[in-house]
């Protein structure tokens, strides 16, 4: 597959989410979709497991997409994505939620280490298992697509472009110069699981994704190498 720029740090714009349980799991998979997917996303279930050694172990193999979706005071933010970024992460997340001066602090951070190699800073806005009636009370005053748009402005206004939002939200931020990574997307909207706002690659990269990252649907298929591949060359069509 040739490099699709607007997927940039990744390869292409299939981002496998490896949810599983165990490092061989995780590397046998990634040995073998290392030519596919254009990298792999880690969260706290492996990252807690197996420490940074394991991450940069994964690094070798593709782009990673570390989601530890860090939400804190923005020393400790700050530490965290270092630490990311020399374990070999190419993708990181916070929360939106964390404020303006912790986005401000990630807006540097990202500057200086874009200078030494490709790096995004990603601002998470609202998970994709929440749909209008599971959001907490306290946020309860407005639609989801509300709070997105204007966790959005907040980010972007800090200096950050790199967002994670549902495909739900991607006709509210297109045209604005934003690195958009969506997550909660399925060939069959059958196949939903936890993922509450969810949506087809092709029309979520025709609404201005930049990366689709997808988990169950290949992980959970008969032929991991087939399905991933049915999911790049989806997402090449609609390039």
């Amino acid at each position: 597959m040739k490099k699709n720029l607007r997927a940039h740090p990744m390869r292409n714009p299939i981002i496998l989410a490896l949810d599983v349980d165990t490092r061989d799991q995780a590397l046998k998979i990634a040995d073998d979709l290392s030519e596919i997917v254009g990298g792999f996303k880690l969260g706290p279930r492996l990252c807690l497991r197996y420490g940074m050694e394991f991450v940069k172990e994964m690094a070798q193999r593709g782009p990673i997409f570390l989601d530890n979706k860090h939400f804190d005071i923005p020393s400790t933010m700050e530490a965290a994505v270092r630490a990311s970024f020399e374990a070999g992460a190419s993708l990181v997340t916070v929360h939106a939620l964390s404020g303006a001066e912790a986005l401000k602090r990630m807006a540097a951070v990202e500057k200086e280490l874009q200078s030494q190699r490709p790096f995004k800073i990603l601002a998470v806005t609202i998970l994709t298992s929440w749909d209008q009636a599971s959001v907490p009370g306290n946020m309860k005053e407005q639609p989801i697509a509300q709070h997105v748009t204007d966790l959005v402005n907040l980010v972007s206004s800090s200096g950050l472009q790199g967002v994670v939002c549902s495909p739900h939200e991607l006709d509210l931020l297109q045209n604005r110069d934003l690195y958009l990574v969506t997550p909660g997307i399925r060939f069959s909207m059958q196949d939903s699981g936890d993922q509450k706002r969810i949506m087809g690659p092709k029309e979520a990269l025709r609404k201005g994704a930049s990366a689709l990252v997808v988990g169950r649907p290949i992980l959970e298929s008969n032929n991991i190498k087939e399905t991933a591949t049915d999911f790049v060359m989806a997402a090449y069509e609609e390039k």
